[in-house]
């Protein structure tokens, strides 16, 4: 074994400092998590007067007791869009990873108690993401829904774009990949395709309704007056139009139809049984995960001191380590199963991209998914840099790296800027999954430097003018650098869904170890295709 010997110094103030500032930023976030959820149960007992199940507790009596379930894009939309004290976080659905009758599935659960539900543009976003999840990693859909569609204020701005989560449903169908949704509300217009997508639809009897036009609209368009039940209801779909096919009593029963359904799906017997429990544990405990990144993002520290708190045994096979420190390559296992890895102490120089170009190819000769741990200012630039071939060095790992079959997951642990973020496959090159660590950092480039560059070509211009105004020049670098700096941190990051969730350090092992074997599963599992996926006769 090689094991990581540890230079971390956990007693030091500055590994103290350093656990309290990243301690605190976890909490803030878990805060905000929480402030959502209050938000919404406040508004939960009138709901249940009604008889209905308020969303979070229709998600657990979905889930299997005890077994685990992962809740991603939690923050999706924080502060954005119309969200102006956060309370609206979320996206209008919790959705996540779990088991449902022993089966792991994706999740999604209409959150009807935060703005009725309405779908905004990165709500919509969000849920086409769940579902490339489990179309990429081969995992049913079980979406218990209640929305009141799309936000009519913002649709008008991409409506364009809305129909991509009906043709990712018709993929999954196609790929095999059954879809099971039970329909707690309304289901009106646009939102009435969902359960028509679906493989498997359940409706409540007396309170589902799905139509393309409710009654309002239809006296208007056409001058019919129909009752909700006649031209929507749970008992005509089921024994008339036909959308439905299975009709529950009322909440609980619905769901209780859903868990059978997906039991007799037979989805776990797919594959192989290849759980391994025979792993080491780290060597050093995950509560010093906190302290290992500094306070101040200038001070280095070696990605080891991650890999060594994360890997079975903290043994690590450290790839060409004496070519280029900058850029760390190696093997590890993850909870018994091979994984390589991928980390930054600093840029990514010439060598440091061709070192892990050729590692992201091994692995993809060997099978072995790949982990990369981002925290780098991008490829390192300057006359000896470019004389080194950096572009073509880079274009070659980014090559390598986009088309790695293998799976790839992504945590950014501390900055990940420019084109050094494509290289460490960011969000835009596709990883099966990637989070962030609070405190992180993703952006173009350094605030400061925006605001340098953006001083120095309007100096230029002013200098052709004739008249260089420094307040002015003064002004609008302070403005380049605020907005840079509002854009780029880990809230903001993970609210555009520029990662699948912001997640405490300290269950890093954890998660990761998760979500391998979701990918372990996909890649042994065997579907039954088909040309169009499944129509409703």
């Amino acid at each position: 074994m090689a094991v990581i010997e540890t230079q971390l110094d956990n007693q030091s103030e500055q590994f103290h400092s350093n656990a309290a500032v990243m301690a605190s930023s976890t909490q803030a976030f878990r805060d905000i998590e929480q402030r959502v959820i209050d938000a919404a149960e406040a508004k939960a007992p009138r709901y249940i007067k009604k008889g209905l199940l308020p969303p979070r507790e229709r998600l657990s009596q979905l889930l299997d007791a005890g077994a685990p379930f992962l809740e991603l894009s939690t923050l999706c939309g924080y502060m954005q869009e119309d969200d102006t004290d956060g309370s609206a976080a979320g996206g209008g659905c919790i959705s996540g990873i779990g088991y449902v009758s022993g089966t792991r599935c994706m999740v999604m659960v209409d959150d009807y108690l935060t703005k009725g539900g309405s779908i905004s543009q990165l709500g919509s976003t969000k849920r086409q993401r769940m579902m490339e999840i489990a179309l990429d990693n081969k995992l049913p859909l079980v979406t218990l829904a209640q929305s009141g569609g799309g936000n009519l204020q913002q649709l008008g701005d991409w409506f364009a774009f809305s129909g991509a989560g009906f043709a990712t449903q018709a993929k999954l169908s196609a790929a095999g990949i059954p879809q099971i949704t039970v329909v707690h509300g309304s289901a009106t217009a646009g939102g009435a395709y969902q359960p028509g997508l679906s493989d498997y639809v359940i409706m409540i009897r007396k309170q589902s309704t799905v139509y393309l036009a409710g009654p309002p609209l239809l006296k208007a368009a056409t001058g019919e007056i129909a009752t909700d039940e006649e031209i929507g209801g749970a008992e005509m779909h089921s024994e008339v139009a036909g959308t439905a096919d299975y009709l529950a009593e009322n909440d609980a029963d619905g769901i209780r139809i859903a868990r059978e359904v997906t039991a007799k799906l037979g989805w776990p017997g797919k594959v192989s049984n290849t759980v391994k429990t025979d792993y080491l544990e780290p060597a050093y405990g995950a509560q010093e995960l906190l302290g290992v990144v500094p306070e101040d993002a200038k001070v280095p520290y070696d990605v080891r001191e991650i890999i060594g708190r994360i890997g079975d045994g903290s043994d690590f096979v450290d790839f060409k380590a004496d070519y280029d420190i900058g850029t760390v390559c190696g093997h590890i296992d993850m909870q018994g199963y091979p994984c390589g890895v991928i980390g930054n102490n600093g840029p990514i120089t010439a060598n440091g991209a061709a070192k892990a170009g050729q590692f992201v190819q091994l692995c993809e000769q060997s099978g072995t998914p790949i982990l990369f741990l981002h925290n780098t200012t991008g490829f390192l630039v300057g006359t000896e840099s470019e004389q080194a071939g950096i572009i073509k060095h880079g274009a070659k790992l980014i090559q390598a790296v986009t088309n790695a079959t293998v799976p790839k997951i992504s945590v950014v642990v501390g900055g990940s800027y420019g084109a050094g973020n494509y290289a460490m496959c960011g969000r835009g090159i596709g990883p099966r999954f990637m989070f962030a660590w609070p405190r992180t950092v993703v952006s173009v480039m350094g605030p400061p430097q925006a605001g340098s560059v953006m001083r120095t070509i309007a100096a230029a211009k002013m200098a052709r003018a004739g008249k260089v105004d420094e307040a002015m020049l003064d002004g609008l670098e302070q403005q380049t650098i605020t907005s840079m700096e509002s854009k780029s941190h880990a809230l903001a990051n993970t609210a555009r869904l520029w990662d699948d969730g912001i997640i405490d350090p300290r269950d890093t092992r954890a998660i990761i170890g998760f979500v391998l074997s979701v990918c372990r599963e996909a890649d042994q599992r065997c579907v039954n295709s088909n040309n169009f996926g499944i129509a409703r006769f």
